[in-house]
């Protein structure tokens, strides 16, 4: 049974229990974080970490936990479980602000502090094959929320309007499909826990940060290589020679068409596959091999990106 950090104790992930008045639940008042292993090693654990207590910060939320012994309890949370020796783990770090003051008579006040871990494989499921075929970019109706409204920097489960995103792309006709949403002013902001990037004359272009999230990704990419970020509409998109998601569970996938026109050549821009390749390079795991050995035998279902 996997093993669960909860609140300074490891204990069986069937045992970590929030009240059902915990502030999560009745405002979506919690931050979190989520990383991946690669070879068994954490990857950019404190950038996740940094950004985890700026949303801490930011949403005001009292915990006393340091930022050294939080990462010290990821890597117990970690040791704790054993999966299959090809797998890799997906740490969820969750931080909430606890029970509603008027129901602390029914449960233990304060912040609560969660950390579990999950098989990577399961958060991929289905993938490997969009790394050959790629995504269609599909633009829902639900718009991004704007940072005048609800900072998208800061990683909160607020996040209602991604799942009607999720929803009504999951009935749009095909497959392959992910959402990617506007802001309120008709510019391309994110899909639904992943950031974009398109590839015009060789250069790199993405939306503004003001309305996406800073993702760890995202900035693994300026690590590496020169990026513009500008206000991009669709018909940047459409006129674009290539584009791609960034997200840490799969690193970058391939976006070769929006709304069913072709993006490009239709196929995973060359320029993709030489950082897909540089990236493998670093981590010393080849990821598109990874995750696509992993749906071999196995049924594409339901993603935190798509629904079916």
């Amino acid at each position: 049974m996997r093993q669960v950090w909860w609140n300074g104790e490891i204990i069986p992930e069937s045992e970590a229990r929030l009240s059902i008045y915990d502030s999560a639940l009745m405002f979506g008042d919690m931050v979190f974080e989520m990383t991946r292993t690669f070879d068994g090693i954490q990857f950019k654990l404190r950038e996740h970490l940094e950004r985890l207590y700026r949303s801490i910060k930011y949403t005001h939320i009292p915990i006393e936990m340091t930022i050294e012994d939080m990462e010290q309890a990821c890597y117990e949370t970690q040791d704790a479980n054993k999966f299959e020796p090809d797998d890799e783990h997906r740490l969820m770090i969750c931080v909430s602000r606890g029970t509603l003051p008027i129901y602390s008579e029914t449960w233990r006040t304060g912040p609560n502090i969660i950390i579990s871990d999950f098989p990577l494989r399961w958060t991929t499921a289905g993938m490997g094959k969009l790394f050959d075929d790629g995504i269609n970019a599909v633009i829902p109706s639900q718009r991004a929320i704007p940072a005048h409204l609800l900072d998208p920097k800061v990683k909160s489960r607020s996040r209602l309007h991604y799942q009607m995103a999720n929803i009504e792309v999951s009935r749009y006709e095909g497959e392959n499909n992910w959402p990617l949403l506007l802001d309120t002013d008709g510019f391309i902001a994110e899909s639904t826990g992943a950031n974009f990037f398109l590839i015009y004359e060789n250069r790199f272009f993405t939306p503004k940060e003001h309305n996406v999230l800073n993702g760890i990704s995202r900035e693994y990419m300026a690590e590496r290589y020169a990026y513009y970020p500008q206000d991009l509409t669709p018909y940047n998109v459409y006129n674009a020679d290539g584009a791609f998601f960034t997200a840490t569970p799969f690193c970058m996938l391939p976006v070769t068409s929006l709304n069913g026109i072709k993006i490009g050549s239709g196929k995973p821009h060359r320029l993709y596959d030489q950082i897909l390749l540089g990236w493998s390079n670093v981590v010393g795991v080849d990821i598109k091999a990874q995750i696509q050995s992993w749906d071999k035998g196995r049924k594409a279902g339901p993603s935190p990106y798509q629904f079916k």
